[in-house]
């Protein structure tokens, strides 16, 4: 982190919320990468495995969720600015150690604002509807680990989770 002293750039001189002026700000390619997983039992991940969810296909609608979700953000969180996203994609993988699934997302522009809120509503939404397809079956599943990866582009640079 640099030296210079950390601002809210969403709150005015005076304490109220405002969105920021990304106008006058230079077009860069920024990428954002997030994650987070659900942890559920060993039978609940058998069950998506083997594709006998009673709601369907969990990691292709969950896929799915994320990447509309990630397109949404702007109508989600009231002071982000509406993105003409160039990319998303959602990678869901079963992790035994959980037992669980485990959820990436990326975001892509070529903008003036980064995209790291759309990684992240990405992968929440993804992890939601994953919770909503088998919560028949397990009530006790629980999302967590969501979190910024990395991103790049943009005045402030690049940035990499020090445990990612």
């Amino acid at each position: 982190m640099s030296a210079e002293k950390a601002v809210l750039t969403h709150i005015g001189a005076s304490g109220e919320a405002h969105m920021v002026d990304v106008g006058d700000k230079a077009e860069t390619t920024r990428i954002a990468t997030a994650e987070g997983h659900v942890k559920m039992k060993p039978e609940t991940l058998a069950l998506i495995r083997e594709g006998n969810a009673k709601k369907g296909d969990v990691i292709g609608t969950a896929r799915l969720a994320g990447i509309m979700a990630a397109k949404q953000t702007a109508n989600l969180i009231p002071l982000c600015h509406p993105l003409m996203l160039t990319k998303v994609t959602v990678d869901i993988a079963e992790d035994a150690a959980l037992p669980g699934l485990r959820v990436t997302a990326t975001a892509k522009l070529t903008g003036r604002t980064g995209v790291e809120m759309e990684a992240l509503t990405a992968v929440s939404v993804a992890c939601l509807t994953i919770y909503d397809m088998a919560k028949a079956a397990d009530r006790t599943m629980e999302i967590s680990g969501v979190r910024l990866l990395q991103k790049s582009g943009g005045k402030s640079g690049d940035f990499r989770h020090p445990e990612a």
